[in-house]
């Protein structure tokens, strides 16, 4: 029992010489429980929504208000026509799109049946987009109640009325709620960090405590030369890892790549360079390797699945955790992944999630180079 104390204590003692380790130990498990705890939500409030009032009349403004008069959507946009509906669906700034046709007020003032048509962004979450379809058919059945309510009241007889409005639904890119399709191009940028990420955690502080960075230092390689050397490897491995992930969704779950294999390919590196980037970065500023690990999986991994939209929208989070997540790059590689994946659409489209995608990756990389200069 006193071997047993004594080796008890001994740890204890190195825990608390490490105080980096402890504080690291002690406080992020805390503070990533109040990161997730406001960002995780199960609701959805403000659905983000594109109309198209091609009627303009009093009745189909009056219609409009049914959709907006609760917390459910948000009208963000006007559109002119469907084909703006859809591209505003294509380049994800919505989730739900509403063509009313040109003769709805006509049609309704009459007490005859018009059909109202309704687009669903399918790449969602399939549990989302049935929600959303869901308060959909709620709203189009009360507007259709009570304007058949008025009807009836102020006709005096229900025989010579049918149902005002029908409200059609269209899901799109993936009618069939398949999970697997959602899945796929979300799990492919996780795996993708995941390794990236570990491997290059452990590059710099590797070096460190085997004792052969002393020895780096005093060779004639500059700073951006060793980290880049560092970083090529990894890279060249994570590419085909890339490539065979991608293959072997169409392959085992059918899941193909609905727009430009190459596009995708390339963004691709973009954001393996970043995640090596933010790698290093953590490598150099860790003693450790379990300094190195826990800061890779308490700062970067855990919140990318949680907060990145891979499970749940990003638009119903509170502002930190929406911030938060917004410095990560896989945010931005997830929209990607499902933007070229399930909507076929190309790069030109997918400029609000590229842009930041390219200056993530550049300010984490310099900045892995940087940090390294400075504890020479």
């Amino acid at each position: 029992m006193e071997r047993l104390i004594t080796i008890i204590r001994k740890e204890f003692y190195h825990i608390l010489r490490d105080r980096l380790t402890l504080g690291l130990i002690l406080l992020l498990p805390a503070l990533l429980l109040i990161l997730l705890g406001f960002g995780v939500s199960t609701e959805s409030k403000d659905i983000t929504m594109v109309a198209a009032d091609l009627s303009k009349t009093d009745a189909s403004r009056r219609y409009l208000e049914y959709y907006t008069a609760s917390d459910d959507f948000e009208i963000l946009y006007d559109a002119l026509n469907e084909d703006e509906i859809i591209d505003m669906i294509d380049r994800n700034k919505v989730k739900v799109g509403l063509l009313i046709p040109e003769d709805f007020g006509r049609m309704v003032e009459t007490g005859d049946s018009v059909s109202v048509q309704l687009y669903i962004n399918g790449s969602a979450d399939p549990v989302q987009v049935q929600t959303i379809q869901l308060k959909l058919s709620a709203i189009a059945q009360t507007s259709a109640q009570d304007i058949l309510v008025e009807k009836i009241q102020s006709a005096g007889a229900a025989s010579a009325f049918q149902i005002p409005i029908n409200a059609l639904s269209r899901i799109l890119y993936n009618p069939d709620g398949d999970g697997g399709i959602f899945m796929i191009p979300g799990l492919i940028p996780i795996i993708l960090l995941m390794q990236t990420l570990l491997l290059s955690a452990l590059a710099i502080v590797r070096e460190r405590e085997q004792g052969t960075m002393e020895q780096l230092i005093v060779t004639p390689v500059k700073s951006w030369e060793l980290m880049v050397g560092k970083m090529i490897p990894y890279l060249i491995v994570s590419i085909f890892t890339t490539i065979s992930m991608f293959f072997l969704g169409q392959w085992i779950f059918g899941v193909s790549i609905a727009g430009s294999f190459w596009q995708l390919l390339g963004l691709s590196v973009i954001f393996i360079i970043g995640s090596l980037g933010m790698g290093v970065l953590i490598s150099n500023i860790s003693k450790t390797q379990m300094q190195a690990v826990y800061l890779a999986v308490f700062v970067v991994l855990i919140p990318a699945i949680i907060l990145s939209g891979l499970m749940m929208p990003r638009d119903d989070m509170p502002l930190f955790t929406y911030a938060y997540s917004a410095l990560l790059p896989v945010t931005y590689y997830l929209e990607i992944t499902r933007g070229i994946m399930l909507r076929g659409v190309g790069a030109d489209m997918l400029l609000s999630s590229i842009i930041p995608l390219i200056i993530l990756s550049v300010i984490y990389s310099v900045a892995s180079v940087l940090v390294f200069r400075k504890r020479i």
